[in-house]
């Protein structure tokens, strides 16, 4: 009898054993069959700092990316927290120790200026990760926790300059403009090398489609100024530019350009609801593929690169939809031409045969790519017939004047 029980009593153990075995087996990983690409600590924080607010386009596509990423990841709502009007200055600081001290293990800073900040939040607070967008600093500081991130987005404004060369060549063959009047204007923040890597590779685009452009620049001195920025579009307008294009954070130009039925180019999202009939295209960078990269290699206490380029492969460089409204015929697939040479190497945005300087063709340039703050060139950036950008570190160091951009 005795044994016939200790006989049962192992059978029943067995079968709970089991049991537990195909409960635990069955269960789905934390995000599985739904739309999380990777498990969200319960207990993880991140923080995002802003220049602005969405009303600046800059600051809206990265609130937007942050959302979107955070979502997928699934994060909740209470693990995300946004910071925006966050200026260039100490209250960076604040902020971001502020984020850490409300529990966040992860923390982002949107604008050139913050930089400083972020690298002496991250020596204050080295069990955080500190990331940072448009910054120099990251491979000379060789802090472990704090990283600098950009994309080669020099591709896709070149991309959207092949949109506008198209432009330019439908008007000069309807009649409305002669081949010598195809001038193009850009409205520029800071004469920064990020914005000079920019319009030139627009330029360099659109020259590619045809010949004849010229482009005249007027800067702000703002990354965010509606009122400075249609403006500077107007005085470019009156210039005789018939088309415009812009690296700064607001609609003024965009909205100049269509009070005056003037083609544009926008950048860092679509104007179309407001402009329908003059935005072509816009590029922007995608920080979505960043972000899900970045925030779960620290939740999962793993190393995050110092420097990170995303580039059209990894989905970070992106165009909006053409507007077929405003855009010449043709436009959205000669764009894709274009693109995949790209992706293929066949293309070099910066090749040197592509622009001059002086008169003359590049063989040589020393750029400032390790950034110490005493402007002083010291990496040799041309090879292979082309101009490495983003090669050398993730923010763009091409601070070249070309022959055929006016700076007014």
């Amino acid at each position: 009898m005795r044994n016939s029980k200790k006989i049962v009593a192992i059978i029943l153990a067995v079968l709970l054993a089991v049991a537990g075995i195909f409960v635990a087996c069955s269960k789905k990983p934390a995000g599985e069959g739904d739309d999380t690409t990777a498990p969200a600590a319960a207990d993880f924080k991140v923080g995002f700092i802003c220049l602005h607010d969405e009303n600046s386009t800059y600051d809206k596509n990265f609130i937007d990316a942050a959302k979107e990423a955070c979502k997928n990841l699934g994060l909740s709502d209470e693990q995300v927290i946004i910071k925006t009007g966050i200026g260039e200055d100490e209250s960076c600081l604040n902020t971001a120790l502020d984020l850490v001290d409300q529990g966040c293990g992860y923390v982002f800073a949107d604008s050139f200026g913050h930089e400083s900040y972020m690298i002496e939040a991250a020596k204050a607070k080295p069990e955080v990760q500190f990331c940072h967008a448009t910054g120099t600093k990251a491979h000379t500081e060789k802090l472990a926790n704090y990283h600098n991130a950009f994309a080669s987005i020099y591709e896709g404004r070149y991309l959207a300059g092949v949109a506008a060369g198209l432009k330019l060549n439908e008007m000069i063959e309807a009649g409305k403009i002669t081949a010598e009047e195809a001038k193009i204007g850009y409205v520029g923040a800071f004469p920064y090398a990020e914005v000079k890597s920019g319009y030139t590779s627009f330029f360099l685009g659109a020259r590619s489609i045809c010949p004849s452009a010229t482009m005249e620049v007027k800067f702000t001195n703002s990354w965010y100024d509606e009122a400075l920025e249609k403006e500077a579009a107007n005085t470019l307008i009156n210039n005789k530019c018939v088309l415009i294009s812009q690296h700064a954070d607001s609609m003024g130009a965009p909205t100049a350009c269509e009070a005056a039925g003037v083609p544009d180019v926008s950048y860092n999202g679509s104007t179309k609801d407001a402009c329908p009939n003059t935005f072509i295209v816009s590029s922007r960078i995608n920080w979505v593929p960043y972000f899900e990269y970045s925030i779960t290699a620290a939740m999962k206490g793993e190393a995050i690169d110092t420097d990170w380029t995303g580039t059209i492969d990894t989905g970070s460089v992106v165009l909006t939809d053409v507007n077929e409204q405003a855009a010449a015929a043709g436009t959205q697939e000669k764009i894709d031409e274009v693109k995949a040479d790209l992706q293929a190497g066949k293309i070099h945005v910066f090749a040197t045969d592509s622009f001059t300087v002086g008169g003359k063709a590049l063989d040589s340039y020393q750029a400032d790519v390790d950034d110490m703050g005493d402007f002083v060139p010291e990496t040799e950036v041309i090879k292979d017939g082309y101009f490495a950008e983003s090669e050398f570190r993730s923010a763009p160091y091409f601070d070249i004047d070309i022959d055929g951009i006016t700076i007014l």
